[in-house]
């Protein structure tokens, strides 16, 4: 019997110790809710109260189970803050039971009540009854409880000693921050290949994991993660995963309010953030935007393989406001479906941006081409030199489709240090993107191959 049921706790309770709001209401006032996009909000609750002269201890229920006590801000007129303490200690069946190991219950059996000491509740509930210690379980029968323990609370509950200077009524706004709360972007795009067009849908997408649930809040969504105090030194990042090429940042602004170097997006209507709930709400809804279909593969040095390699495929859009979707876009997944013959919708894949800017050039890996392929191979490795080599390359392209295709093909590696690595030989001009990348931009016939040989004079 360590797990009971709450509902027959309750029911055996001096109805004082268990005076609340009924289901469904909140002792919240008046709540706005700013959600970042790193675990972090921003609450704001105001409330009335009705204050005593002098100092009186008030307890302000239903605040965030994630709260974090230390950034309590309270503002009343006339009123200062003598003392807080956040009781998180919230009941439930097991906290019931911790609380009452030492102390008496009441064990009622086929009607007949029993009274019985707790001696431990670990892993199992043990009770001593006259002279002899018994293990609880679901057939022992049901327990009675005379009184909520002092420092047991129903809902997470923050106490508060002010000092008033008057008595009266009055507005009471408290501001605190929480974790448990966050909010990301998904996207919906319906590519059209033929057409060369894009549908775009873009849904924000809240997270409550905080423990509570805020009621008719008014929220406002900041694209952005502001710091929390952790330093920045001694911190390794891990190098991130090579994109298609093709991304390039915006440089045009937004027509979106502004919160210094984030941008906000408030939701159009109030609305409750249940505990333990996902919510979605449209922020972006754009048809007819050009976009494109290409192929693309990166090659690590000396990378080889003996099988051939199915290419990226990767969608080619903008966020500009002409000829694009015309927003600056936060951070999320895209996930991208096309028609089939049918001209149902279906899934070809997903990926995922950071914020960007409005004016950017988006570059998206959507998955891997069936019937495009490449084989890179190393040919021979010579010593030239006591700190050079020369290394012949052969990259063979494939394609199983009834149309040509065109591949944008990387070779990476070229130069991770000294910036003296050089193409002495090519069958196709490349072009030096970086110092460290080539590009072959490889046309592939209809049912064909394509070949391409390089030759790099290098140190290592």
């Amino acid at each position: 019997m360590r797990v009971l049921a709450l509902g027959m706790v309750v029911a055996c309770l001096p109805v004082a110790a268990i005076a609340q709001e009924a289901p469904g209401e909140t002792a919240q006032g008046d709540v706005a809710v700013t959600i970042y996009n790193n675990n972090l909000a921003l609450v704001q609750d105001s409330r009335t109260l009705t204050l005593p002269a002098g100092r009186s201890r008030q307890e302000f229920a239903d605040v965030s189970a994630a709260i974090r006590p230390e950034t309590v801000t309270l503002a009343a007129a006339g009123t200062s803050i003598v003392e807080q303490n956040f009781d998180y200690d919230l009941l439930t069946p097991e906290k019931l039971m911790d609380k009452a190991v030492g102390s008496t219950i009441t064990i009622i059996r086929n009607g007949v009540p029993e009274t019985a000491r707790v001696l431990a509740n670990n892993g199992g509930t043990i009770v001593q009854i006259g002279n002899r210690i018994e293990v609880l379980d679901e057939d022992s029968g049901r327990v009675v409880f005379g009184s909520l323990p002092a420092n047991l609370r129903a809902r997470p509950t923050l106490s508060i000693t002010l000092d008033s200077v008057r008595a009266g009524a009055r507005p009471v706004t408290l501001t605190y921050l929480s974790h448990g709360l966050s909010w990301s972007a998904d996207y919906v795009a319906l590519f059209d290949e033929t057409a060369g067009k894009i549908d775009v849908q873009g849904w924000v997408t809240l997270n409550n994991n905080s423990g509570t649930t805020f009621t008719n809040a008014n929220t406002i969504l900041v694209a952005g993660a502001p710091g929390q105090g952790q330093p920045s030194y001694g911190i390794s990042r891990s190098r991130p995963t090579p994109q298609p090429i093709g991304n390039v940042p915006g440089t045009e602004s937004a027509n979106r309010e502004r919160l210094g170097d984030y941008y906000l997006y408030p939701l159009a209507e109030r609305t409750t953030i249940a505990n333990a709930q996902q919510k979605q709400v449209s922020f972006l809804d754009v048809a007819g935007a050009p976009a494109a279909k290409a192929y693309y593969y990166r090659n690590g040095w000396l990378g080889q393989s003996g099988d051939a390699q199915s290419v990226d495929t990767v969608l080619r859009f903008s966020s500009s406001a002409e000829g694009g979707l015309g927003d600056a876009l936060p951070a999320g997944t895209v996930r991208v479906y096309m028609r089939d013959a049918r001209g149902t919708p279906q899934f070809i894949g997903e990926s995922n941006i950071g914020h960007t800017p409005m004016g950017s050039q988006i570059a998206l890996k959507t998955g891997e081409a069936f019937d495009v392929k490449v084989q890179p191979t190393v040919v021979a490795r010579t010593r030239i030199g006591s700190s050079r080599w020369r290394t012949e390359m052969r990259y063979k392209f494939t394609n199983a489709r009834p149309e040509a295709v065109t591949v944008e093909f990387v070779q990476a590696g070229l130069d991770s240090w000294w910036d003296d690595t050089r193409i002495t030989e090519e069958s196709q001009k490349s072009e030096r993107i970086t110092s460290d990348q080539a590009l072959w931009t490889v046309t592939v016939p209809a049912n064909g191959e394509a070949e391409v040989t390089a030759t790099f004079d290098t140190r290592f």
